[in-house]
C-alpha cells in the first residue's frame, strides 16, 4: 500500500495499539505536526522512532507563519521498534518483582530521520507542550528518553537533553563521538560504538587480503566519523582506500550519480557502505538499474539487516560470492537484533529504576552505576564509563535462497570462506619480483620489477630479501651460499708458497749445521759466528712465517701470523744490526788509539739485539691487547664470493711494526755504507749493504702492492715480500762464506782473511 503524507498512516499506527489501549493523536510543536503513541503510567518514558522517513515543507503558507513540516514515507523496521518498546513497558508492568506498584508509560513520537525533527520531538517529550486529541489526558513529563537510531540525531537529542541530566538511551546510533562523557554525560546506547566496529571491520578486511577498497559514507556524522575510524584502523594493516564517496538521502539525483560514476571508473572489487539505510537505498536503486555487478560489498550494523535492500534484484548487483560453503536450514537466523536493542534499553530503565529510592525515582540520572543484570535470554545487559555496551558483532552474509534474500550469520572469522573475491591496486607481484613504488599513487599501487642481484622474493607478494652471505640465482627466486675464498694448501699458489717457505728453512737450518761443524774455521771467527748463528736461526723462523698465512683464518692465526713475523723480523735486522756495528768498531779499531773495539764485546752485541727485539715485542703486546687482528669476511671484491682475511684491527699498529723494521733496516743500510772501504778479503759490509738495499727495495714495494691487491693475493704479495727479504738476507750474506768454506777451502786461512795474500 502506497502513501503520500503522515496522515494516511496514523489510522494504522492506531489500529496496531488498540490492543495495548494506546491513545492516539497529533502533537504539534510550533507548526510541525506528528502522530503519537500515548499510554499514562506513574512514571513515563519517552521515545523517539524514525517511522516516517522524510520530511516534507509545506511553504504555501510562509508569508504568513512558518512551513509546516510533515513526514512520508513509512518505514516497517522502525514501526516495528515501536512495538517492541511498547510489548517492553507491558511485559514490565506485569512483572511483580520488576518495579512492584509502579507502572510504566510511554510517549513515543516521530522523528522523520532528521536530526531537527528528532530535537523537536526530544524538547516535546521533555517539556510536556503538546496539542492533543481532546479525549486524552495531559500526559506527564518523561523521566528517561529511549532515542534514537541515527547518530546525528542522537547527537541532537543528547545535546541539548544532557544538560538537564535526562537518561538517553540509543538502540541504534553508533558514532564514537557519543561516547564523550563530557558533552553527552547523560547519554547510553545498547548497540556498540563505531569504535569496536571499525576494528571489526578493518580485521575483517585483513582476513581477507582485501588490500584495495572504496569507501560509501554517509555525509552525516555517522558516516564521517566511523570512516575516519575505520580508516585509522585499515591502516595499520597497509590497507589503501580508493576513493570515499559521499552520499545522504536528501541529495539530489547528480551527486548520487557522481558518486555513481567513481564506483564505475575504480578497479575496486570490495567497498564498504559506511552509511544509513536511507541514505543508501537511492545510490542501490541506481547500482541496480545501471547493472554494475562484481563488487563485494561490506555493510554495518546500519543497514546489513534492513529489509528494504534484501531484495533478489538487489542482492544480484551486490554479487553472489558466498562466504560459507553451506546454505540449508542449519543457518535459520532470528531477525530481531535491532528490536532487540530497544528491547534491552527498556529494561536497562526499569532496573535503574528499581536500584533507586521511590523519591528518586523521577529522576534516572545514575543508570551506568545501577545497571547490571543479566536478562531472560542469558545475556548481561551493563554500560561501561562512557555509556557503552559491551562490543559484539554478528558477521552476517546476504545468501540468496528458496528465492528470498537471507540474512546467515556466520558467526566467528575463523569460518572456512569460498569463493572470495580479490581487490588489489596492483596484482600480487610474482615471485623473483619485487614492488616498485609508483609516484604518486598510494602505497597499495606499484610495479613488479625483477630483484636485484643479490636479493630474492620467493613467495608472491613478499619484499625482496636482501642476502649477506648467500647469492640470488637467475630467476631471483632462490639462493645459494657465496664462495668462501682464502688461501689454502691445495691450490698452486699455497704450494708454491709452503715449498719455497720449507726450503728457506732447509736452507737456514744447514748453514746452522755448517756453521757449527767449521766454527773453528778463520771465515767462520772472523765473521762473529755467535751473531751469525742468531741471524740464521731468526731467518729460520721468518721462512717459516708464511705457513701461518695459508689456510682458514682464525683468531688465533691472525694474531700469530702478524706478530710472528713483526718479531722475528726485528730479531733478524737486529742480528744483522749487531754485526754491523761490529765490522764498523773492526774497522775503526785500526786507527791508532782507538779503543771501540775493546768496550764492543759479545756483551754489547747481546744487549743490542736483545733490546731492540724488546722494543718490538712491546709494540705486538700493545696492538694484541688494543687492537688486535681478527678475522674477516670481506664482501667488496665479488658479488658471488666471500674473501676470508685477517683484518690487522689497526692499521697503525700494523704500519708501526713494519716502520720500526724499516727503521732498523735503513741504520744497517747506513752503518754498512760508511763501513764499505775496509780490506776486500774481509768486506762484509758489502754484502750487508747489497742485503739491506734488497730488503727495503722489497718492502717499500709491498706497501702499494698490499694495498691494491684483491682478495687472497693480498696474503700472496705478503708472503712473497717476506720470503723475498729473508732469502736476500740469507744470500748476501752467506753465500760468500759457504762458497769459501765448501768451494774454496783453500782461501779459508788466517793470512787470507787478514788479507797478507
Amino acid at each position: 500500500m502506497q502513501r503520500k503524507h503522515s496522515e494516511s498512516y496514523i489510522i494504522f499506527l492506531c489500529f496496531s495499539a488498540l490492543n495495548l489501549n494506546t491513545v492516539c493523536g497529533y502533537e504539534r510543536f510550533g507548526s510541525f505536526t506528528m502522530p503519537s503513541l500515548f499510554k499514562q503510567g506513574d512514571i513515563m518514558i519517552g521515545g523517539i522512532f524514525p517511522v516516517f522517513l522524510k520530511e516534507i515543507f509545506n511553504i504555501s503558507t510562509y508569508e504568513r507563519k512558518p512551513p509546516e513540516v510533515r513526514c512520508e514515507g513509512f518505514d516497517l523496521r522502525a514501526f516495528r521498534w515501536t512495538q517492541v518498546m511498547i510489548f517492553s513497558v507491558e511485559e514490565i508492568n506485569k512483572d511483580a518483582s520488576l518495579l512492584p506498584n509502579i507502572s510504566l508509560g510511554y510517549r513515543i513520537l516521530n522523528s522523520c530521520a532528521s536530526p531537527t525533527s528528532a530535537l523537536r520531538a526530544a524538547l516535546t517529550l521533555a517539556s510536556g507542550l503538546e496539542e492533543i486529541s481532546s479525549t486524552s489526558p495531559c500526559p506527564p513529563a518523561i523521566s528517561a528518553l529511549i532515542a534514537e537510531s541515527g547518530s546525528s540525531q542522537s547527537i541532537a537529542v543528547a545535546g541539548a537533553l544532557g544538560p538537564f541530566q535526562l537518561p538517553i538511551i540509543s538502540y541504534f546510533s553508533t558514532c564514537a563521538c557519543l561516547s564523550n562523557r563530557v558533552k553527552y554525560p547523560t547519554f547510553f546506547r545498547t548497540i556498540p560504538s563505531d569504535y569496536f566496529q571499525a576494528k571489526a571491520l578493518a580485521a575483517l578486511i585483513n582476513h581477507f587480503g582485501w588490500q584495495w577498497i572504496g569507501v560509501i559514507q554517509s555525509d552525516n556524522d555517522y558516516g564521517r566519523n566511523g570512516v575516519l575510524a575505520f580508516t585509522a584502523e585499515v591502516k595499520k594493516f597497509g590497507v589503501c582506500i580508493a576513493f570515499v564517496g559521499a552520499i545522504l538521502r536528501t541529495y539530489t539525483m547528480d551527486k548520487i550519480l557522481d558518486v555513481l560514476e567513481m564506483i564505475k571508473q575504480s578497479t575496486v572489487k570490495v567497498i564498504l557502505a559506511f552509511v544509513q539505510e536511507g541514505d543508501f537505498y537511492p545510490l542501490m536503486k541506481e547500482i541496480v538499474k545501471q547493472n554494475i555487478t562484481g563488487i563485494q560489498w561490506i555493510a554495518t550494523e546500519a543497514w546489513i539487516t534492513a529489509p528494504r535492500p534484501s531484495t533478489p534484484e538487489i542482492y544480484q548487483a551486490f554479487g553472489n560470492e558466498t562466504l560459507m560453503n553451506s546454505q540449508d536450514v542449519f543457518f535459520n537466523v532470528t531477525e530481531l537484533r535491532d528490536p532487540y536493542n530497544v528491547y534491552k534499553s527498556v529494561y536497562a530503565i526499569a532496573h535503574a529504576l528499581h536500584q533507586l529510592p521511590k523519591q528518586v525515582r523521577n529522576s534516572v540520572n545514575k543508570i551506568h552505576n545501577r545497571v547490571n543484570f543479566r536478562n531472560q535470554f542469558g545475556d548481561n545487559v551493563f554500560f561501561d564509563k562512557n555509556g557503552d555496551p559491551p562490543a559484539y558483532y554478528d558477521i552476517i552474509n546476504w545468501q540468496l535462497i528458496n528465492g528470498q534474500v537471507k540474512h546467515v550469520t556466520l558467526g566467528h572469522f575463523v569460518s572456512i570462506a569460498n569463493g572470495i573475491p580479490t581487490s588489489l591496486c596492483s596484482n600480487v607481484c610474482p615471485i623473483g619480483t619485487r614492488k616498485a613504488q609508483i609516484k604518486g599513487k598510494p602505497t597499495c599501487c606499484f610495479d613488479c620489477i625483477p630483484c636485484a642481484d643479490g636479493t630474492i622474493a620467493n613467495s608472491t607478494g613478499s619484499t625482496d630479501k636482501s642476502l649477506h652471505e648467500y647469492w640470488s640465482n637467475d630467476r631471483k627466486d632462490e639462493c645459494f651460499p657465496k664462495t668462501i675464498e682464502f688461501l689454502t694448501y691445495q691450490e698452486p699458489m699455497g704450494i708454491a708458497v709452503t715449498v719455497v717457505s720449507l726450503l728457506g728453512a732447509s736452507l737456514s737450518l744447514a748453514t746452522v749445521i755448517g756453521f757449527i761443524y767449521y766454527k773453528e774455521t778463520p771465515v767462520i771467527k772472523a765473521s762473529n759466528s755467535e751473531l751469525s748463528c742468531f741471524l740464521l736461526f731468526s731467518l729460520l723462523l721468518c721462512f717459516l712465517c708464511p705457513l701461518t698465512f695459508i689456510g682458514r683464518p682464525t683468531v688465533w692465526t691472525c694474531m700469530l701470523r702478524h706478530t710472528a713475523f713483526a718479531v722475528t723480523f726485528a730479531l733478524c735486522i737486529s742480528c744483522v744490526l749487531g754485526k754491523t756495528i761490529v765490522v764498523v768498531t773492526a774497522f775503526r779499531a785500526t786507527f791508532p788509539g782507538n779503543k771501540v773495539a775493546t768496550k764492543f764485546g759479545p756483551t754489547q752485541q747481546r744487549i743490542i739485539v736483545c733490546s731492540c727485539t724488546v722494543i718490538q715485542i712491546v709494540i705486538c703486546m700493545l696492538w694484541l691487547n688494543l687492537i688486535p687482528p681478527f678475522p674477516d669476511m670481506v664482501f667488496r671484491y665479488s658479488n658471488k664470493k666471500i674473501v676470508l682475511e685477517c683484518n690487522p684491527g689497526s692499521e697503525a699498529a700494523f704500519y708501526a711494526v713494519l716502520g720500526y723494521i724499516g727503521l732498523l733496516a735503513v741504520i744497517c743500510l747506513v752503518l754498512a755504507f760508511l763501513a764499505r772501504k775496509l780490506p776486500d778479503n774481509f768486506n762484509e759490509a758489502k754484502f750487508i749493504t747489497f742485503s739491506m738495499l734488497i730488503f727495503c727495495s722489497v718492502w717499500i714495494t709491498f706497501i702499494p702492492a698490499y694495498i691494491s691487491s684483491p682478495g687472497k693475493f693480498t696474503v700472496a704479495v705478503e708472503t712473497f715480500a717476506i720470503l723475498s727479504s729473508a732469502f736476500g738476507l740469507l744470500i748476501c750474506i752467506f753465500l760468500p762464506k759457504c762458497y769459501i768454506i765448501l768451494i774454496k777451502p783453500e782461501k779459508n786461512s788466517k793470512r787470507h782473511v787478514m788479507g797478507k795474500i
